[in-house]
């Protein structure tokens, strides 16, 4: 790759819903989160 920044993309993700429920923080916003690492955690009660 000749970028400098090789993990730099185009693909924007879409805002979050307004009025979700978040659990140990408050409500995030991709603008919050722009430049940060994001792990995202998938589960369910079944």
């Amino acid at each position: 790759m000749s970028s400098t920044h090789p993990y730099v993309g185009t693909v924007r993700a879409p805002e979050f819903t307004p009025g979700l429920d978040w659990l140990n923080t408050g409500p995030l916003t991709m603008a919050g989160l722009r430049g940060k690492i994001v792990i995202l955690d998938f589960w369910t009660y079944g």
